[in-house]
């Protein structure tokens, strides 16, 4: 079984290497293909509908899993049995849970200064500023590199994009400006944000928990009660924009967002945008309230 279940990664680590998923994801796929054949002892090729309905279930009954959590592992299981085993007939098999979408909580501006004001040290308060003045995604800003940096178009080049797409993002002259204090004191060659262990010689990029555990540590330091994660970053980076009166596809163009109607939910957390509604009923020409 060892021998089969090496082979079957192999195969799956090709077929995920070959479509260009991140590093993240592919770690993330493998381990819960590992995790579903541990589950019930046996190779997961050998495996069928039964289990998997099994297995979905144990997830959100007795692990109790968040549905964002499960969403993830039916994905990973979806690859392994549709691209991997080249089974489609197992795509009915693997529902997705269904989702309660909520709008997130957004920091107002002066909880941003005070988040990025308590930063610990250089480093993290560049990778708060990086991750508010860019709307990156925390694994986007862990990937960057030097010279990923244009300050003479005034952009960020993003090489590596959700689902490999690439893209540019306009630089702050307020963010270049710690950028370029951080380089003077960092120097840092190859990745913008390099780790502190090397593979084989090699410079790695800073972990995206490192990038996290900066969001967590700065809010905490800021006396800041909500959630402070690099996705609420960006959810806020794309509200504050948005009620600056930026163009919802530009933010769209912005966040690599594929679908518009991602970024449209930014209309319904914007505040401005709800108060400058017009509301019908204020045009109507109703009789005083003290002649009824």
């Amino acid at each position: 079984m060892e021998v089969l279940v090496t082979r079957l990664r192999q195969k799956m680590l090709e077929e995920l290497q070959r479509r260009n998923y991140s590093p993240n994801t592919i770690r993330a796929y493998l381990s819960t293909v590992a995790d579903f054949a541990r589950h019930f002892r046996k190779s997961p090729d050998k495996l069928g509908p039964d289990h998997l309905r099994s297995y979905h279930a144990y997830l959100l009954r007795d692990r109790k899993l968040a549905v964002e959590s499960v969403v993830g592992r039916v994905a990973a299981l979806r690859f392994f049995f549709i691209r991997t085993l080249k089974r489609p007939e197992f795509r009915d098999d693997l529902p997705y849970p269904k989702r309660h979408r909520k709008h997130p909580i957004i920091l107002s501006p002066d909880e941003v200064a005070k988040v990025i004001n308590a930063a610990r040290s250089l480093t993290h308060r560049a990778l708060l500023m990086v991750l508010y003045g860019t709307g990156l995604r925390r694994e986007e800003v862990s990937l960057l590199r030097v010279a990923n940096i244009d300050s003479s178009r005034m952009t960020i080049h993003v090489e590596f994009g959700k689902g490999g797409n690439p893209r540019f993002v306009p630089l702050s002259p307020v963010l270049l400006d710690t950028l370029r204090e951080y380089w003077r004191w960092k120097k840092p060659k190859g990745f913008l944000f390099p780790g502190t262990e090397s593979r084989n010689g090699k410079i790695v990029p800073i972990s995206d928990k490192t990038v996290y555990y900066a969001c967590v540590t700065a809010a905490r330091r800021a006396g800041i009660t909500k959630k402070v994660t690099p996705h609420l970053l960006r959810h806020t980076f794309a509200t504050h924009m948005l009620e600056n009166g930026t163009d919802i596809r530009r933010i769209q163009e912005i966040l690599g967002h594929r679908d518009l109607a991602t970024t449209a939910r930014y209309l319904h957390i914007s505040q401005k945008h709800m108060q400058n509604i017009v509301n019908p009923l204020d045009s109507l020409p109703l009789s005083p309230v003290d002649k009824i």
